[in-house]
């Protein structure tokens, strides 16, 4: 049997979104009247593949989809289950409850130690990030990553403005991800964010003799009913936080790192420094 079309994307871990596209897929095969295996070769992909789509443990490429939402005569149903797929694909299962919460979000506080955070990424950053981080992302994974992180930035202009507070150490841009292009890009762009009157955008310096964040990143949001939450995130996990005296800490603590980052204007005038520097 040909396998024309049977690269991209590998398998991976199965998830509720990826199992339920998976079951539309077979439940149109089967009324169809048609196996896997008489599937395949209508629309070159082979079985294997079929069935890794089918178990929820493999994201399907876009030629996968027309061509079985053409051969099964789905009216529609499979495409649009695809387009609801693709629009969560780009987000790591345990961060999407969180993405989640921000489309509804009133205010929202950001400290992070380990990179730009993706509300405020450009492109070029993004993509250079993605690029090396294993397990490395297929192609179509790394484009439905980017697309998904840069959408998400929609929200720094949506009105009624939600207002932001970032602060980032200093260290995270000196890394120079990307190569010293990509940085200089990426700085014009946190100046132009930094320029927003919903956002607060503070640097965190190298020489920082008290610091109150060596926990690490984390996240403060409130809720249109004016609750607060918490978000902490590390290697392959990230966890909302939703017991008050726990998101108490967390103000506390970033209350501490607001006065002990540069101002905003101060932050800006670093920033043209080190843009400078390049």
């Amino acid at each position: 049997m040909a396998r024309v079309d049977d690269s991209g994307d590998g398998e991976v871990e199965p998830d509720a979104d990826l199992r339920n596209f998976g079951d539309t897929v077979k439940a149109f095969r089967k009324r169809a009247g048609l196996t896997q295996e008489q599937l395949a070769p209508l629309i070159r992909y082979s079985v294997q593949y079929i069935g890794s789509v089918e178990q929820g443990r493999r994201h399907p490429s876009t030629k996968f989809v027309d061509r079985v939402e053409e051969k099964l005569d789905a009216f529609g149903v499979i495409r649009i289950a695809a387009n609801q797929l693709t629009r969560r694909r780009g987000l790591a299962k345990w961060f999407r409850l969180w993405a989640e919460l921000e489309e509804r979000a009133i205010a929202l506080n950001t400290y992070e130690c380990r990179s730009i955070p993706g509300l405020l990424q450009t492109e070029a950053y993004a993509r250079a990030q993605i690029r090396d981080v294993p397990p490395l992302a297929t192609p179509e994974d790394a484009e439905a990553r980017v697309v998904l992180r840069l959408g998400r930035q929609a929200l720094l202009r949506r009105t009624p403005f939600i207002a932001f507070s970032f602060i980032i150490e200093q260290a995270v841009i000196e890394r120079q991800t990307g190569g010293p292009e990509v940085t200089r890009e990426l700085i014009d762009h946190l100046l132009e964010c930094g320029r927003l009157p919903n956002v607060d955008l503070q640097i965190m310096p190298t020489v920082s003799p008290v610091h109150a964040g060596p926990d690490g990143t984390f996240c403060l949001l409130e809720t249109e009913d004016h609750e607060w939450l918490g978000y902490s995130e590390g290697q392959k996990t990230g966890r909302v936080i939703y017991d008050p005296k726990d998101v108490s800490v967390l103000h506390q603590r970033y209350a501490k790192l607001r006065i002990q980052a540069l101002n905003p204007a101060d932050s800006a005038g670093l920033l043209m420094r080190l843009r400078g520097s390049l």
